[in-house]
């Protein structure tokens, strides 16, 4: 039964690491009140799945960091819901930064320069997030 630990240990961790996607996706669509981003993606706007990718990729990134410096499933889900509050507050900065146009305009217009930096934020502040876990 003990060598079975590690494999239950991971399946855990990927269940964990579902949630924790499935929620921050959930509230980002939540914070893009212009459109619904899978009704976009559904569309073709290659712009708004870029800027998914990014965000899953981003907390992905932070839940890898938070495995590996956590001794129990807890303590990777604290810092997984961070991260998802951590790139929130990234995305809202991106679309104060962008004066001269707004972000979510740009990208239900299907921008993939947007889209693109949009995907950038979002994986680049990931590692720094997950450097930052200790």
């Amino acid at each position: 039964m003990e060598t079975l630990i590690p494999y239950i240990s991971t399946f855990v961790y990927f269940i964990a690491a579902i949630v924790i996607v499935l929620i921050g996706l959930m509230i980002f669509e939540w914070l893009t009140a212009q459109y619904k981003d899978w009704n976009e993606v559904k569309q073709g706007n290659q712009a708004v799945a870029l800027s998914i990718a990014g965000k899953i990729i981003g907390i992905c990134i932070i839940l890898a960091f938070a495995i590996y410096h956590s001794v129990a499933v807890w303590e990777t889900l604290i810092w997984g819901a961070y991260g998802v509050v951590l790139q929130m507050i990234a995305y809202l900065l991106f679309e104060g930064a962008t004066r001269k146009f707004s972000v979510e305009e740009q990208l239900k217009q299907n921008n993939l320069a947007v889209g693109i930096i949009s995907f950038g934020v979002s994986v680049g502040l990931a590692f720094v997030i997950g450097a930052s876990i200790t």
